[in-house]
């Protein structure tokens, strides 16, 4: 930690688009974090991310790790890429952040908790929309019974083909949209009902062209007869969006999981067909975050098991490819 601004320096892998349009904004925003280095393959791009940023070290991905100035590592390379330099910013005494999803396979999962473990460090994968305040909201509402016994969660996260050069679209880096989409909803699932699916089962359609899965259904099945529906897609209409039905009523959330730090957002609670809204201010769901993971390692919150977290959400990605594969459910205790 840089003694002298008491803030968590955070070395930058990777130029992406998130990182680019608000991940770094809101490390400047931050009061427990600033950028300390930015690290790409083309020098010249993080020349560019540290003046449009205001760092002044820059690097390739090796440097950024070997800085011994950095505390924590944002890694945002393609998904194939994460176990990698996640296991060499681990091995240098760095914190981890990975964008989600956080590895490809659940062995993969496995290795990088592991290997953060043996050195101290802890690891985090990026599930921004958990922190914006409406999801508090949802929750509430769920808890203290306004939608009588919880039954079911429906989420939609789908957007327009993404272009022929896009990652999205790249087998060998981890594209499609299981890792990318269906992600968001299945995190939002697990995260409302408070606990892990007994089951999955999936259907992937398969681009032709790219290989990747372009269109995922999911049914996840919980305890006591709750049930989760994830649909995803590429190359459809733009939706981010959940419905969480209950014995007495639903709530409507229509823009779920990726929040412009500018948006209002509503919760929509329907009983017996009256909807009543509940405004929702904005905020900044990537700043909370970061300050969140921040306290984390500064052991100024109560201790949280992020590397449980991730290891459990990586357990259903990995049942659900299993499942496309093998054309049955696939239990979670399967997958050891």
């Amino acid at each position: 930690m840089n003694e002298s601004s008491n803030k968590i320096k955070i070395g930058i892998i990777g130029c992406s688009k998130i990182a680019k349009k608000s991940v770094l904004n809101a490390i400047n925003d931050s009061q427990y974090a600033e950028i300390g280095a930015i690290g790409s393959r083309n020098i010249e791009k993080s020349i560019e991310f540290c003046n449009l940023f205001n760092c002044k070290l820059f690097g390739t991905y090796e440097d950024v790790i070997n800085d011994k100035t950095i505390d924590l590592v944002y890694i945002s390379l393609p998904n194939s890429l994460h176990e990698e330099w996640s296991i060499k910013a681990a091995r240098k005494g760095k914190h981890v952040w990975v964008e989600k999803p956080s590895t490809i396979s659940f062995e993969s999962a496995k290795k990088m908790v592991s290997i953060c473990n043996k050195n101290n460090v802890r690891l985090f994968e990026g599930f921004m929309f958990r922190y914006h305040p409406q999801q508090k909201i949802v929750k509430d509402l769920i808890n203290n019974g306004t939608i009588g016994d919880l039954l079911k969660f429906h989420g939609v996260y789908s957007f327009p083909m993404p272009d022929k050069m896009s990652n999205l679209l790249r087998k060998d880096l981890g594209g499609g949209s299981l890792n990318d989409s269906a992600s968001y909803p299945i995190y939002a699932s697990r995260m409302l009902f408070g606990e892990e699916p007994i089951s999955v089962f999936s259907n992937f359609s398969i681009d032709p062209i790219s290989g990747v899965d372009k269109i995922v259904d999911v049914l996840l099945k919980y305890s006591n007869g709750k049930t989760a529906t994830i649909s995803t897609a590429f190359g459809s209409y733009y939706q981010c969006n959940y419905t969480v039905i209950g014995s007495k009523a639903r709530l409507i959330l229509n823009k779920a999981y990726v929040v412009p730090k500018t948006m209002k957002t509503i919760v929509s609670i329907d009983i017996n067909d009256e909807i009543k809204d509940v405004n929702v201010e904005v905020a900044d769901h990537f700043k909370l975050m970061i300050d969140d993971f921040c306290l984390e390692i500064m052991k100024k919150k109560k201790y949280e098991n992020f590397e449980n977290d991730l290891l459990s959400q990586a357990r259903v990605l990995e049942a659900a490819r299993i499942s496309f594969k093998e054309n049955r459910p696939v239990m979670l205790n399967e997958i050891i």
